[in-house]
């Protein structure tokens, strides 16, 4: 079994593209499961379908999961205890992580600490899985947490200080973004669109509703055949 956590902002991205026909189909090539949590869930499903600007693309996603597109944990024999405890941890350690001015700053949010405890969880029962997560600092995190320090010192204009024993509850995280989501979905011929551009305004489009990349990476993903 293999699983992919998807965070808010990687589906909101696709969703915002038209591109959630082109996740079901993707799903098809998946030997495993798509998963959000129920705190992910609140934030693409449930607070939204009281908005109204948000409400149609929350009934779009509603209807993955109810489709079985998109799964909740305890499809993969995970109960809501076990989750909410390791959110708790993983939440705790990651907004103590780093300091500025002797006050400890908030990384991230619920619903990508969600998303990095049920990896967590995943990976001590063996199953492979990766966060599909655009938000750069929750990456960082997981892949290299050092330079989160310069980062956060360029956006805050101060002096960052950081408890390097902290790194070690994040090593072994995966992450990929919506970014190498539409390249596969390009790759398998579910994108349903001809033109040379094609992947170039598809990796465009995810950027600039929130996927973290880079000009040089767009150029670097097109050149990979």
């Amino acid at each position: 079994m293999k699983a992919i956590i998807f965070d808010s902002g990687s589906l909101i991205s696709l969703s915002m593209n038209g591109l959630l026909p082109e996740l079901k189909k993707l799903k098809s090539f998946f030997d495993g499961k798509f998963i959000i949590t129920e705190e992910v869930k609140r934030e693409i499903i449930d607070k939204p379908l009281t908005i109204k600007r948000f409400e149609l693309e929350a009934l779009r996603l509603r209807q993955l999961l109810n489709e079985g597109v998109l799964e909740l944990p305890i499809s993969l024999g995970i109960k809501k205890e076990e989750l909410s405890k390791k959110t708790e941890e993983i939440s705790d350690i990651a907004n103590r992580t780093f300091t500025a001015k002797g006050k400890e700053i908030h990384l991230i949010d619920s619903g990508e600490t969600s998303c990095l405890a049920l990896s967590r969880i995943l990976n001590e029962k063996k199953i492979n899985n990766v966060i599909a997560v655009d938000e750069r600092t929750t990456r960082m995190l997981g892949e290299k947490p050092e330079n989160l320090q310069n980062l956060l010192q360029k956006k805050m204009h101060t002096q960052i200080k950081f408890n390097r024993e902290n790194f070690k509850f994040f090593d072994g995280l995966k992450f990929i973004r919506s970014a190498e989501l539409v390249y596969v979905m390009h790759k398998k011929g579910v994108i349903q669109l001809d033109g040379e551009t094609t992947l170039d305004a598809l990796l465009w489009a995810v950027k600039l509703n929130g996927c973290s990349i880079s000009e040089d990476e767009i150029q670097e993903i097109k050149k990979i055949k």
